[in-house]
């Protein structure tokens, strides 16, 4: 590969051509189906899918064939199929995979951002979706033309996008097993949904934490009454519920309390954590838009990502029975519920946890009220294969040329359930899970932004490692 010629192809259609692109899919309100159950009547699925479609139809490679595949009454998905080059082995795959549902639009946006406009300044692209994930497709093809622009060989490559990621991807598992011959057994996985720990270095992410989210609901009253007339002889719901959580929280120090949340760490991703830490110090922290200033966690940089990474936490991410402060009267209520998310260990067992979990909150229920914990979703986690040889100096060599910094390796705290799935199904593959979301980008939240040069880098890095995938002993 010349590595310039790579480049200078590489920022010349992201400039003229994907910016673009990803701006107009940036407008599309494709909320992923568990917030818009009525995804398929509002069509803004739709839009986005055939958007990516005919962006794809345009790239002149060689021998591509792309399809949208639908499931009744599931999101379609965006399926690329790109053979190999001349002498290739067919049966020898490279998947590449992303998504194009997104999350909604939240609260706190900027007064000159919006989730649904694309904005760009200071180098960043604003506007939901665009880092998570809809750079995927473009980033995914573009690094297969790179290759086929100077002649270089590759394996057969299949793009698969789905459209239910943000959802949990539970739509996945029927196109998988729907698509199960033309995927193949792949000898490489690269994913392009994960976080970067700075926009300096080629990041790949090791493991991925599971994702155990529930309601827990204390209900007192069958109606609210007078607060006055009820309080003193009916227990408040919410001091019940504040006592429930303290048998699975540490209060004070947020550490989870149920012996099944936890596994051990293995010793490799304590050493890559190590070196992580080493060169992301303090920004481990400082990332955040914090509300308070100059916050000093009394945890060090490794505590910090350890705990993010191989170490159960639990959010509280929604409420139900307490009325806005606008129409909050003197009222008792009559039922308060939570809206629980416990992030997961890498290889901890999911309906363990759910079962320690609802033990906990169950047991021994407070008199005078109603206790329950329903489970809505439990999902395992995912911790990569041994790095092949091959490999690990194709991402150094990438990082070296593109950024010239050294690759890194670092755990993620979010979860990706096809990893998940895709672990189980192909053991023996190699895994590539990098991305975009790298500091304040704040994929879900407010203000998000794709770092245009590092997207522009990693899609160069991308058709490096597919170069060398090619020609590995």
């Amino acid at each position: 590969m010349d590595t310039k010629k790579t480049a200078a192809f590489v920022n010349k259609l992201w400039d003229e051509s994907i910016i673009p692109t990803l701006s107009e899919y940036i407008k599309i309100p494709n909320k992923s189906p568990i917030f818009d159950p009525d995804w398929e009547k509002h069509g803004h699925m739709e839009r986005a899918v055939a958007m990516l479609e005919a962006w794809c139809r345009k790239q002149p490679v060689k021998g591509m064939q792309i399809e949208i595949v639908r499931i009744k009454n599931r999101t379609p998905v965006l399926l690329i199929d790109i053979p190999g080059s001349a002498g290739a082995d067919p049966e020898d795959v490279v998947l590449l995979y992303g998504h194009y549902d997104k999350q909604p639009e939240f609260s706190g946006w900027a007064d000159d951002l919006d989730p649904w406009k694309p904005v760009i300044k200071n180098g960043r692209l604003y506007g939901r979706g665009g880092a998570d994930d809809g750079y995927a497709t473009f980033g995914s093809l573009t690094a297969i033309r790179a290759l086929q622009e100077q002649g270089i060989p590759h394996a057969h490559c299949v793009v698969l996008i789905e459209g239910c990621e943000e959802s949990g991807s539970f739509d996945l598992p029927f196109y998988i097993d729907k698509l199960k011959d033309r995927i193949g057994s792949p000898s490489l996985v690269v994913c392009l949904d994960a976080e970067c720990g700075n926009y300096d270095q080629f990041w790949c992410t090791t493991s991925l934490r599971g994702n155990l989210t529930g309601k827990l609901k204390v209900e007192v009253l069958t109606e609210g009454v007078h607060s006055g007339a009820a309080s003193g002889i009916v227990p408040s719901s919410f001091r019940l519920l504040r006592k429930l959580l303290s048998r699975i929280e540490n209060e004070s120090t947020g550490k989870l309390l149920p012996d099944a949340l936890y596994v051990d760490i293995p010793a490799q991703r304590q050493q890559q954590a190590v070196k992580a830490a080493e060169v992301l110090k303090d920004s481990v922290h400082k990332k955040f838009p914090w509300a308070v200033k100059d916050p000093a966690p009394a945890e060090s940089p490794l505590e910090l990502l350890l705990n993010n990474t191989w170490r159960p936490t639990l959010s509280v991410t929604g409420a139900d029975g307490l009325p806005a402060l606008v129409n909050a009267g003197n009222v008792a209520l009559p039922y308060t519920t939570l809206k629980m998310s416990f992030r997961l260990p890498p290889t901890c067992d999911p309906k363990a946890a759910a079962a320690a979990v609802k033990k906990a909150l169950e047991a021994d229920k407070p008199p005078l009220a109603k206790v329950s914990f329903d489970v809505d979703s439990a999902m395992g986690g995912w911790n990569a294969p041994e790095i092949a040889d091959w490999l690990v100096d194709s991402m150094k060599k990438a990082s070296d040329t593109f950024f010239g910094k050294p690759s890194m390796y670092m755990g993620t705290g979010g979860t990706i359930p096809f990893m998940g799935m895709l672990g189980e199904k192909f053991p023996k593959a190699q895994f590539l899970v990098t991305g975009l979301l790298g500091p304040n980008s704040n994929a879900h939240g407010p203000n998000e932004f794709l770092h245009i040069e590092t997207g522009k880098r990693l899609t160069s890095c991308v058709a490096q490692v597919l170069e060398d995938h090619f020609s590995r002993g």
